[in-house]
């Protein structure tokens, strides 16, 4: 397709995904069940670390997973006692275990005693002497920080991507489509405000791989960092502003239409 011609195309199925009704089947619907930002936080971290196999039995284990927190993660956080962690016990979904989740537990309890949102575990020290956000810098600073607790288990660490170990990151860029992006369709939450849209990384899954490949809009052989960065770059000449919002097209595509 010619460049407007491909843009029309994808500004039209970004106006057809990205509704209301998109929420209902897919983890975003997670967070959405809460109100308070930092119940929102947990409530999307969780759904988009989760976020792997079939969306219905996401949206499930997710559910199982809150219930057993009363419905109140933030307050789980802060407040928890081994009696409360012990119904966390035989958690699972995929490889991520009980094991994984109480080092998660231990994280949050950890970065709310010190800050009153997750954003900042994103922005490096000396973020305000810095020019512009690196969505690079920053997934690589949260990863060497969230596991910064001396109990971390070695087998944990596969559940925390980064852009040094050559990862897409497509579940933590994900993640942070939802915090960061606001429109007025209702879908991402938007209570982020230091981080940019601009800056954002197109989370880059399998199906928006397949897809981006097929309008040419990724050349690279593999699939890597350096591949949803390419990606990113082309969205960015459609809407240098808000380049991610294209991920509701290509997913669109790919899932709901087998593009």
């Amino acid at each position: 397709m010619e460049f407007l011609e491909l843009k029309d195309f994808l500004d039209i199925k970004v106006a057809q995904y990205n509704r209301p009704d998109f929420i209902t089947n897919d983890p975003i619907c997670i967070p959405h069940r809460f109100s308070k930002k930092q119940d929102i936080e947990i409530a999307a971290f969780f759904a988009a670390i989760l976020a792997w196999g079939q969306r219905k039995t996401i949206i499930n284990k997710c559910t199982d997973l809150f219930d057993r927190m009363d419905n109140d993660p933030y307050n789980f956080m802060l407040h928890h006692g081994d009696q409360d962690l012990r119904r966390l016990l035989n958690f699972k979904h995929r490889t991520f275990n009980d094991t994984d989740l109480l080092y998660f537990i231990s994280f949050f309890k950890h970065h709310y005693t010190l800050s009153d949102s997750l954003e900042t575990a994103f922005l490096p020290e000396n973020f305000s002497q810095l020019n512009n956000f690196s969505a690079e810098n920053a997934l690589n600073h949260f990863r060497t920080y969230f596991f910064s607790l001396p109990d971390s288990p070695r087998r944990t660490v596969k559940h925390i991507s980064s852009p040094a170990q050559k990862s897409t990151c497509k579940r933590l860029n994900m993640f942070l489509r939802w915090m960061v992006r606001k429109d007025q369709t209702g879908v991402d939450f938007g209570v982020w405000t230091t981080i940019s849209p601009a800056d954002l990384i197109c989370p880059c899954d399998v199906h928006v791989d397949r897809v981006a490949r097929r309008l040419e809009l990724i050349t690279r052989k593999q699939t890597d960092w350096r591949t949803a960065v390419e990606l990113t770059a082309e969205l960015s000449k459609f809407d240098p502003k808000d380049p991610v919002k294209y991920d509701f097209a290509l997913f669109g595509l790919g899932v709901e239409e087998k593009f």
